[in-house]
């Protein structure tokens, strides 16, 4: 073998790649299984694809141990474009168990579209795409923050998004499902050109795509360069906004969440979040600290807006309108993107951007666990009330009182209220990183934002507990929408009753 072709040769170190593998693998395997299972035993499709997103989660265990890196360079061992360190376990965790609860919700949906599928064959959803389309993107959501050079974060980012467009627009014969995918295609596609460009200035200007380098050479650029370097810079910080829903690219979100099914909806408020905010993080603190001066204050910017935007979207959504639940938890997802990026701005000013940046992870997995659940118990209404308005869960208590706690508890942690603790904690969190890095307006704002939300989240916990305007109404609830509901009360309650869990996280190791 020729000196050159060895250069070439790297050895894979499977166990750190295992996650976002297994979680591909087995998407592959429910996709060619589709093609033998009966109409009648679909369900199993589901269960596999639930029990592969755990063995993915579960592989992250002998992770813990230390960091692991592969695919690196054979000439320098530290540079690499996969590394599993602390902050990629805790961003798999979150997307694995994100993906794993959104697959629970979706195996009840897929049950009740089923159903109407007897009577209406324009309403039946292909379960067996659908669960391939759910394990592909969270193959590409998990392999995501582990990416430490910009091919193949630019891959992961497009292998996440996707199959979520098919995933939204995956309902046959609904308008509101193929409008809300075709806007949600166009803005991503607008995202990664946009990205895309960004990147390949960034790539002419240093000539590396690994970030570790760019940020040593980014410092050095020819003077003939270094308008494009700038350029490279903020549209790479451009694409990354939109896929964050940072405002003003914000506009798909309500129409994208109320056209996908309610399982699909409840996984881009959570994973693709996860998916956006961890690029940003590598792109900005990893490969581009020494252009902190252009994206500090940028983002700084982008989080008072999209914090305000999403807050006041949320204020004015009427109880009365079709599909006013999913409505508000979108904006109100607007609105707590605004907070997750008060950390990630905050890294440009403070001496310890770790203890930054970790702010964001603590906040971003609070917010998974509770507005999963809203979600669920969303779900749940929506199984007799499928228009969802926010007047449909007036007396709640009264037909489902367990739902109706549970939902209550969300929406007072997602307040940052008592006693929703972990909200209240990672509030003020997400607050002293904004007040320690200088950034004082800033904190002015989110407080000011707080007390916006406070207004809406209460106004519908009290409905929760009037009386109800005619007999309430009991069914049955399909027990992977039971343990949906129960996994994320759990993890509340939990996280409630000993907060400094999440100061474990607070050490990201991306440093």
């Amino acid at each position: 073998m020729s000196p050159q072709a060895q250069s070439l040769v790297q050895s894979v170190d499977w166990l750190a790649i295992a996650p976002p593998t297994i979680a591909a693998v087995v998407g592959l395997v429910v996709l060619v299984a589709d093609l033998f299972v009966g109409d009648n035993r679909k369900t199993l499709l589901g269960w596999v694809s639930v029990a592969g997103l755990a063995v993915a989660g579960l592989a992250l265990l002998p992770l813990l141990d230390g960091d692991r890196s592969t695919f690196c360079l054979t000439g320098d061992a530290d540079v690499c474009s996969y590394t599993a360190d602390r902050f990629t376990l805790v961003i798999q965790f979150l997307v694995l168990g994100g993906a794993l609860l959104a697959a629970l919700l979706s195996m009840t949906a897929l049950k009740d579209a089923g159903k109407e599928a007897g009577k209406d064959a324009d309403k039946s959803l292909p379960e067996g795409e659908f669960w391939f389309l759910l394990l592909s993107s969270a193959a590409g959501a998990a392999l995501l923050p582990a990416s430490r050079d910009l091919a193949t974060l630019i891959v992961a980012l497009e292998v996440a998004s996707l199959p979520a467009f098919a995933l939204v627009g995956i309902k046959h014969g609904d308008r509101k499902s193929s409008e809300a995918a075709l806007k949600f295609f166009l803005s991503s596609v607008t995202a990664t050109a946009v990205s895309l460009m960004g990147v390949s200035f960034v790539y002419a200007s240093t000539g590396t795509l690994y970030l570790t380098e760019i940020a040593t050479r980014i410092e050095d650029v020819d003077a003939q360069l270094h308008t494009l370097a700038q350029a490279g810079v903020v549209l790479t910080l451009v694409g990354f906004a939109f896929k964050t829903a940072a405002v003003p690219f914000h506009f798909w979100v309500p129409d994208t969440y109320v056209g996908a099914p309610l399982p699909v909806a409840a996984y881009l408020s959570v994973v693709g979040k996860a998916v956006g905010f961890s690029g940003l993080i590598l792109v900005t603190v990893i490969a581009l600290p020494s252009y902190a001066d252009v994206w500090g204050p940028a983002l700084a910017a982008l989080a008072a807006l999209t914090m305000t935007i999403g807050n006041v979207g949320a204020l004015r959504q009427r109880s009365t309108r079709a599909y006013s639940a999913v409505r508000l938890l979108a904006w109100s997802s607007v609105g707590q993107a605004g907070y997750l990026l008060v950390p990630i701005a905050a890294a440009a000013y403070s001496k310890d951007a770790e203890k930054a940046i970790g702010s964001t992870v603590a906040y971003a997995l609070m917010y998974a666990a509770v507005n999963l659940g809203a979600f669920a118990v969303a779900a749940l209404v929506a199984r007799t009330k499928p228009l969802n308005r926010i007047s449909d869960y007036r007396g709640l208590y009264a037909s489902r009182p367990l739902a109706a706690l549970v939902l209550g508890f969300f929406l007072l942690c997602l307040a940052g209220l008592p006693p929703g603790i972990i909200g209240l904690f990672a509030k003020v969190t997400v607050f002293s990183a904004a007040v320690e890095a200088g950034l004082g307006w800033l904190a002015v704002v989110m407080a000011v934002n707080v007390v916006i939300a406070l207004f809406y989240y209460l106004q519908w916990t009290t409905l929760l507990f009037r009386a109800p305007d005619g007999e309430p109404e009991s069914h049955r609830v399909p027990a992977p929408l039971t343990v949906a509901i129960a996994l994320t009360a759990v993890l509340g309650v939990a996280l409630s009753g000993a907060p400094q869990l999440i100061l474990r996280f607070s050490d990201t190791g991306l440093f």
